[in-house]
């Protein structure tokens, strides 16, 4: 979706300044957040890319006026609420106004160690045939989905070089909105910073694609 999150090659934000010996949690409600995030994605009530698309599914004010684990804990309070785990009076309380459905398998510390350690990600052992190979002209697709996308908005309509392929994948706009996981190969292509903002011809940029952002150029 067309948002807030895609800053990409957007003007007038100023230069990107990393900050020294940054903490990865600023505060202790950041840790919390973080943890009732990925405790509750343990219930498999939804997936990583729906997830991702409750963060960034608010209007561009709310999104860029927001810190990264606000909206995080933004993002979980309302899958929380639209799967059923949490009334919106408990959300607007901050108390429970039930007993816990015994239905839902709690994964205890060991259980959560475990899943946390599995690095098996999104990548599928699954045949399907590459529409693209290493070498091959690719076009991106213009297209402006109204849901989640991992298509970055910069690139759309500009021409490059697929530059490895990396084997098939969950693809991440049908999974987000709970359309099945539509396996295909998701490439790296090669984008000159001149097709894509018109900079110096030396410069490149490597964007991971799925077959369906691409066409042959």
């Amino acid at each position: 979706m067309n948002g807030g999150q895609d800053l990409g090659g957007a003007h007038g934000f100023g230069p990107v300044i990393p900050e020294r010996n940054e903490p990865v949690f600023h505060s202790r409600w950041e840790e919390r957040a973080f943890a009732v995030t990925l405790a509750l994605g343990m219930l498999g009530r939804w997936n990583i890319d729906m997830s991702r698309y409750y963060r960034e599914n608010r209007p561009p004010v709310e999104y860029l006026s927001s810190t990264y684990y606000e909206l995080w804990l933004k993002g979980v309070e309302r899958l929380a609420a639209d799967r059923g785990l949490i009334a919106e009076q408990e959300l607007k309380s901050g108390k429970a106004l039930s007993s816990r459905d015994p239905a839902l398998q709690v994964p205890d510390a060991a259980l959560a160690r475990k899943l946390l350690a599995d690095m098996r990600g999104a990548k599928l052992a699954v045949p399907v045939v590459a529409l693209f190979a290493p070498g091959e002209r690719v076009r991106v697709k213009n297209l402006h989905p109204s849901t989640h996308t991992r298509m970055p908005r910069y690139c759309r309509g500009r021409t490059g070089v697929v530059a490895a392929d990396h084997g098939v994948f969950v693809f991440p706009d049908t999974h987000a909105m709970g359309l099945g996981q539509k396996p295909q190969h998701c490439y790296s292509v090669r984008f000159s910073a001149q097709e894509l903002w018109g900079a110096p011809r030396r410069d490149a940029v490597y964007i991971d694609l799925w077959d369906d952002y691409l066409e042959k150029a």
